[in-house]
Parts: structure tokens; sequence; C-alpha cells
């Protein structure tokens, strides 16, 4: 692995995380598998994508809306 995939693992605490969880990941970075397909996968993992997020933002307002209607009655 070369020193600049290194400090972009490193620098990033997520990304590091998921590496130490997925030690096959290792052995891919080594023989040069971009780095860009194990964010993609951890962002999936981790529900960091932007869908996920909208997800959970719906979710929060189904909650609210149902404590409403709740205090409502």
């Amino acid at each position: 692995m070369n020193y600049n995939l290194k400090e972009k693992i490193y620098n990033d605490p997520n990304l590091l995380k998921y590496l130490r969880e997925n030690s096959h990941w290792y052995k891919l970075l080594n023989r040069g598998y971009p780095l860009e397909k194990m964010i993609e996968e951890m962002k999936e993992r981790y529900g960091m994508r932007f869908k996920d997020k909208v997800e959970k933002i719906g979710t929060g307002f189904d909650l609210i809306n149902a404590f409403m209607n709740v205090t409502k009655e």
C-alpha cells in the first residue's frame, strides 16, 4: 500500500474503523484495488449515503408526526 493511500485511510476515522473491521481490504488494497470501492462499501454499511440520510430524516418526521397526533387526542 502506498503512502498516499495510507494517509487517506488514517485521516478518516470511519474509513480506518471499517478497514480494521474488514481486514480482507488490506489484501485488496495492497494488490491495487481502488480505494473508492472500499469507501462506497463503507458508506453503504454505515448508512452514510445520501439515500440513507434522507430515509433517516423521513423517519424522524414520521416520529414527530405520530407524537403530534397522540398529543392532539
